[in-house]
Parts: C-alpha cells; structure tokens; sequence
C-alpha cells in the first residue's frame, strides 16, 4: 500500500511543479496528493489500530489478575 501511496504523491508533486504558480502548486499538491494519501493510510491502517488496542488490553488485563495473586501461604 505505501509503494502505491509513494507513487501517487510523486504524480501529484510532477503535476504541482507543472503549475504556473507556487501558490497553484502547493495547493494542488495538498489537495490532489498529500490529503488524499494520507486519508487512505488512515483508513487502510485502521484494523492495525483496532489490534494493537486490543493487544494493549489484553496484557493490561494480564497484569491486572497477576497483580491479584498474592502469596497463597498465611502471613507468619
């Protein structure tokens, strides 16, 4: 997915340099290239984020109940 993204931005940064002014540029750049890009690698990367919370969860949850054994024997 980033080779496609990598290569888009490059299209867009020919096409913006193709401008005939440095406003028009920057502007198409952001909204043709930049923008675009970066919604569709938050959106492909969203079940990456779904699973690192789960997987922060769940350790959190595991220390949690380790937290709670405490030592089985009677104090002395």
């Amino acid at each position: 997915m980033y080779i496609i993204a990598i290569g888009w931005l490059y299209v867009t940064l020919l096409v913006a340099a193709n401008e005939p002014s440095v406003i028009a540029g920057i502007i198409s750049f952001l909204f043709y290239g930049l923008l675009p890009c970066s919604l569709l690698i938050w959106i492909g990367s969203s079940k990456a984020r779904r699973q690192r919370r789960r997987h922060r969860e769940l350790l959190a949850d595991q220390s949690l109940n380790n937290s709670d054994r405490g030592n089985p024997q009677p104090d002395q």
